[in-house]
C-alpha cells in the first residue's frame, strides 16, 4: 500500500485531499497542529468515514516533522501547511516567514535526509507572480480583463513577489525546485489559484468563494474591497486533488518544475458576478459595503493551465457555476459550522 503524508491535512484542501487518496486505497497519514478553526472538527468528521493515521506536528519544530517523515516515509508528502492570507501576513510578517518559508525548508530538509525518495508536492500560490501591474487590464462587460492574454499569466511570467504572503510563499516555491536540482529530490510546486469547495470555512480575509456563500446563505453584509469589477480563475478542490494524484504518477517526468494550477480562462468572475449568481441561486438580496482596495490586490488574475494540461493529463472538469451550487447545497447541509458566525 502507497502512503500519502500530507502536512496541514486537516484543513479544507488537506481533508478533500486524504478523502480522495484514501478511497484510492492509499494509506493517509496527516500531520496538523490544529490551530485554524474548523480543523478539529475537519480532522474528527474524517476520522468517522475513514482509517486515517494523525500525527500532531507544526512545522516550525524541525524535528518534529523529521520525526514522522522518518517514521512514515511516504511515497507521496503533499505540502499544505501554511499561513494563507495576506492581510495576516501584512499584521504579522514574522510568524508568516516562520510557517510558509522556515517551514518548507523543514519540510524539504526532512525529506532530504530522512526519506529522498518520497515525492513532494508544494501548494505555492498565484501570489508569487505579484501585481503584473505591466500587464494591460481593460474593462469589458463589466468586469477587468488582460488586454492580450487570452490564455492567462503563463509560469514563465516574471516573478515579483508583492506582500510579505507572497515573498514567504515565494521562498517556499523555489527552494522547492532548487532542491530538485542541488540535491535530486523529486519535487514539483503548485502555484494553486481561488480554491474553493466543501470544508472550507471561507472568512473575509481568505477563501473568498465560500466566504461569499457563508455570508449569503446566512444573510450576512459582505464588504466589497474596491469596487468588484476584479476577477479570478477559480478551481474547485475535487479538480485540484485529481491534479495531486496525477502529478504523483508523471512523477519521474515533471520533477524540479512549477506548474500553475486554477480554473484558467474557461471558470473565472468577478466579484460581482459571484455575487449576482449567489442572489439568483438563493433568491434573496445580499447586502454589501465598499471599501478600498486592500495590499497586494490584482485586479486581474487568470492562469494559463496549458502546461498542466500537457505534463498532467490534467484540467479542470467542474464549471464554476456547478460548483458554486455544490459548494451552498453544503452550507446549507451543514448549518452547525457556522454557529460561530451568527
Amino acid at each position: 500500500m502507497s502512503t500519502v503524508l500530507i502536512t496541514g491535512g486537516a484543513g479544507f484542501i488537506g481533508v478533500n485531499a486524504s478523502l480522495h487518496f484514501v478511497r484510492q486505497g492509499w494509506q493517509v497519514v496527516i500531520a496538523d497542529n490544529l490551530s485554524r478553526r474548523g480543523t478539529a472538527d475537519n480532522l474528527a468528521w474524517l476520522q468517522a468515514q475513514e482509517s486515517i493515521v494523525f500525527e500532531r506536528c507544526d512545522i516550525r519544530d524541525d524535528k518534529a516533522i523529521a520525526d514522522v517523515v522518518r517514521k512514515h516515509q511516504p511515497d507521496l508528502l503533499i505540502h499544505l501547511a501554511a499561513q494563507v492570507a495576506v492581510t495576516t501576513s501584512v499584521v504579522n510578517p514574522r510568524e508568516d516567514f516562520e510557517i510558509n518559508a522556515l517551514g518548507t525548508f523543514n519540510v524539504l530538509e526532512a525529506v532530504r535526509l530522512n526519506s529522498p525518495q518520497s515525492f513532494v508536492i508544494n501548494a505555492s500560490t498565484n501570489k508569487v507572480y505579484g501585481k503584473l501591474a505591466h500587464l494591460g487590464v481593460v474593462e469589458r462587460n463589466g468586469r477587468y480583463e488582460y488586454a492580450d492574454h487570452p490564455n492567462g499569466v503563463a509560469e514563465t511570467e516574471q516573478l515579483d513577489f508583492y506582500s510579505p504572503y507572497g515573498c514567504s510563499k515565494g521562498v517556499a516555491d523555489q527552494y522547492t525546485i532548487d532542491y530538485a536540482r542541488i540535491y535530486g529530490l523529486k519535487t514539483v510546486t503548485f502555484r494553486q489559484s481561488c480554491i474553493y469547495g466543501e470544508r472550507q470555512l471561507g472568512i473575509e480575509d481568505q477563501g473568498w468563494v465560500a466566504w461569499f456563500a457563508i455570508a449569503a446563505t446566512l444573510g450576512k453584509q459582505l464588504t466589497i474591497y474596491g469596487d468588484g469589477k476584479q476577477i479570478r480563475d477559480v478551481l474547485d478542490v475535487r479538480d485540484l486533488v485529481r491534479a495531486y494524484e496525477m502529478a504523483y504518477n508523471a512523477r519521474d517526468s515533471i520533477s524540479g518544475t512549477a506548474y500553475n494550477i486554477g480554473g484558467g480562462p474557461a471558470n473565472t468572475m468577478s466579484l460581482l458576478e459571484l455575487l449576482a449568481h449567489l442572489e439568483q441561486v438563493t433568491g434573496q438580496p445580499i447586502p454589501r459595503v465598499y471599501a478600498p482596495p486592500r495590499p497586494g490586490d490584482q485586479p486581474v488574475f487568470v492562469c494559463d493551465v496549458r502546461s498542466a494540461e500537457v505534463a498532467l493529463a490534467w484540467k479542470p472538469e467542474i464549471r464554476v457555476t456547478e460548483g458554486v451550487r455544490h459548494l451552498i447545497d453544503w452550507v446549507r447541509a451543514n448549518p452547525e459550522l457556522f454557529a460561530w458566525m451568527k
